[in-house]
């Protein structure tokens, strides 16, 4: 099977979809490939930040979004012991929305499909995998895959793969990736919404362990951090031992609703970033040019924030049939620094905060700096900031608005 487009988008995640959404609303003809049946998967990140939901707003899109089911958060709050601290306030943030919306991302991700199928250029095949790319000389000119109907081969002036930190494309595209390295993996579960639980935003700390909670309505959607490496040494324990853990660091006498570890996923913690985001004909955006840390859920707002900055610059020389590699190496100098900026961030919080936290043998005390966020809590609006906005946040533009000069 073969089939002709200007854009091939692998990956349907929000980077991806995004991308296929927005150059499809700009008039560039689009197909995007989506391995599974469907969106409805667990543990995935399910922040919408404030920024994002201002590039949802300025689609036209922000009031309906709001509609679907979701929880509002305006203050990050979590508990060290029994010292209970806020760490961030969103009703400062210089945002339409000052909150974080906390959304299944199926529910996000299903809405933007819905209105990507509106638009007579985008075309969303699921059940589709790109397997590898297709070249002529050094060029990328598409990708090869497997469907529903078995191989297919999709032929394009662009490819952008989005898909994924495990990224087939990139490996296909033999690109280096710079690994920053990360003390933690993630054990991800859920527990039933009790009326004796207390709400937790961002979780609650103890000696050598910790756990956060985000609130799904019915029920929680709970992360246990540990150290990297140590998940099947976790099992080995066995589930009694994993179940009076969680049950001591969520403050309920049981949780017998964890009846194995079948119930529990790891998400192996990755940070990492590529040197070049592109060759002649493809493009890399998302987590298959920058694994984020799950810490403060910035990666989803980083994915969407590349795929308008994608959509800005390239979108017209996609119309035009003019795309050049100069062309993406604007999007990656674009990107470039907030990634950067970000990802420092993070290493930062894991070599100062959570790795000391993991090696701690007592209850950490409360860091002066969080004190000083407690008794001043204007200080608490540089980390809302930092999260809910980001550096350089992006805007969706008209196509005939999109500026074609190079970036200072």
């Amino acid at each position: 099977m073969g089939i002709e487009t200007t854009c091939v988008v692998a990956g349907g995640g929000p980077a991806g979809l995004m991308a296929g959404y927005l150059l499809a609303r700009a008039g560039v003809e689009v197909v995007v490939l989506e391995k599974h049946a469907d969106f409805l998967r667990d543990f995935r990140g399910d922040t919408i930040h404030p920024s994002t939901l201002d590039v949802m707003a300025e689609l036209g899109l922000l009031t309906e979004l709001l509609k679907r089911p979701h929880q509002e958060v305006r203050y990050a709050e979590g508990e060290l012991g029994s010292t209970r601290v806020r760490f961030a306030d969103f009703t400062h943030v210089p945002t339409r929305c000052k909150f974080v919306a906390f959304m299944p991302q199926w529910e996000f991700l299903n809405f933007i499909a819905e209105h990507a199928r509106r638009l007579p250029a985008f075309r969303l095949m699921m059940n589709t995998e790109a397997t590898g790319l297709m070249r002529d000389g050094e060029r990328v000119v598409g990708v090869v895959g497997t469907g529903t109907s078995g191989a297919i081969d999709i032929r394009a002036d662009l490819v952008i793969a989005a898909d994924g930190r495990d990224s087939r494309l990139r490996d296909a595209a033999g690109l280096a990736v710079r690994d920053l390295g990360a003390p933690m993996d993630v054990l991800w579960f859920k527990l039933s919404s009790g009326a004796d639980q207390h709400h937790l935003v961002l979780g609650h700390i103890e000696a050598g362990q910790a756990i956060i909670m985000l609130d799904r309505g019915d029920y929680w959607q709970c992360a246990m951090i540990i150290r990297k490496g140590t998940a099947e040494a976790v099992k080995r324990q066995g589930i009694d031992v994993f179940r009076a853990r969680v049950a001591k660091l969520t403050g309920r006498d049981r949780v017998d609703e964890i009846a194995s570890f079948d119930d529990v996923k790891l998400l192996t913690v990755t940070v990492n970033r590529l040197k070049e985001w592109c060759r002649p004909g493809l493009l890399f955006i998302g987590d298959a040019a920058h694994a984020m840390s799950p810490a403060g859920g910035v990666g989803i707002n980083l994915a969407i924030q590349d795929a308008v900055a994608a959509s800005n610059i390239l979108a017209d020389s996609l119309r035009r049939g003019t795309l050049a590699l100069a062309d993406l190496r604007r999007v990656q100098r674009r990107r470039q620094f907030p990634t950067w900026a970000t990802q420092a961030l993070q290493v930062a919080a894991q070599n100062r905060v959570i790795d000391p936290l993991l090696n701690a043998e007592t209850t950490p005390q409360v860091p002066a700096v969080v004190k000083w966020m407690q008794r001043w809590p204007r200080l608490q609006r540089v980390p809302a900031r930092l999260l809910g906005v980001g550096f350089r946040p992006e805007h969706v533009r008209e196509p005939e608005q999109v500026d074609t000069t190079a970036e200072t």
